[in-house]
């Protein structure tokens, strides 16, 4: 068994290894090296896109064989089985991104350290500091996130415009997270996005997302060459992002540096200078 700094007794161990965005090589030493030592190998690839992930060279590169869990094992069972294997073994469940972003993720280490299982954290690269470095925003004038969601047939969930409208408010920018169903190989785009931005703006009206709103767009996050366009809706919208995944940010007040960033990362349009305060 393994001993806490509390003294309490532990019975196995559940290791989660963040993946990082974009193929099986985007893993860390680190986490490559807590694969190796681990008696089973899990995977759950619902909760983002990893768009060259091979899981075959990713069993080749840990030496392992990886046993992908879905939806339903996480979420509606709990980790059950996951739960059940780290009682009396080494257990590693790989994730994409940053390990624990998602609250799933979170959910199942607290089950777990309260049943006595010791928990481990491998960090991995995360969509947030990604679209952060990339568009040249400064992370500190970030607001809430959000997730922008597929609407059913007569859903108006506002939460996202909402958020957006908040934070523009405050002056902070609000990164958008699109939505993934990954059983269904649907994966939001910048364009579908904005449709359902668009169309609460005509229900809520508070112009928080017009054709004249600042937005930047980025794509394959992670990749040796991901897109990143900052324009004002009405343009942005006939821009081509290509494949997913997508990312969308609504900036708020901008710094001058920030303003430079995005002219010249992400060729934006040299009136944004005017929005600099």
């Amino acid at each position: 068994m393994w001993a806490s700094v509390d003294g309490m007794s532990h019975l196995g161990e559940l290791a989660f290894v963040g993946l990082g965005l974009w193929s099986e090589r985007s893993i860390s030493l680190l986490g490559v090296e807590e694969a190796k030592m681990a008696d089973i190998v899990f995977a759950e690839l619902y909760t983002s896109l990893m768009p060259e992930l091979n899981l075959s060279k990713l069993e080749k590169l840990i030496g392992k064989r990886v046993h992908v869990v879905l939806r339903h094992d996480l979420e509606e069972d709990c980790g059950k089985r996951i739960l059940e294997t780290a009682r009396k073994a080494k257990a590693v469940l790989l994730v994409p991104g940053d390990p624990l972003i998602a609250t799933t993720h979170v959910d199942l280490r607290i089950r777990a350290e309260k049943q006595g299982i010791k928990t481990k954290i491998v960090q991995g690269a995360s969509i947030i500091s990604a679209v952060m470095g990339l568009s040249g925003l400064q992370n500190y004038k970030f607001g809430r996130s959000v997730t922008i969601p597929f609407l059913n047939v007569g859903a108006t969930d506002s939460t996202p415009y909402n958020t957006i409208a908040r934070n523009q408010k405050a002056g902070l920018h609000t990164l958008c997270f699109l939505d993934v169903r990954a059983e269904e190989r649907r994966y939001m785009t910048v364009e579908e996005a904005f449709s359902v931005l668009s169309a609460l703006e005509s229900k809520k009206q508070h112009h928080a997302v017009t054709d004249d709103t600042l937005a930047i767009g980025i794509a394959r996050a992670g990749s040796e060459n991901p897109d990143v366009k900052a324009d004002y809706v009405k343009r942005l919208r006939a821009f081509d992002f290509g494949r997913p995944p997508h990312s969308l940010v609504f900036p708020g007040r901008l710094h001058f540096m920030e303003a430079e960033a995005l002219i010249t990362l992400a060729n934006a349009p040299e009136g944004i200078r005017e929005m600099v305060k």
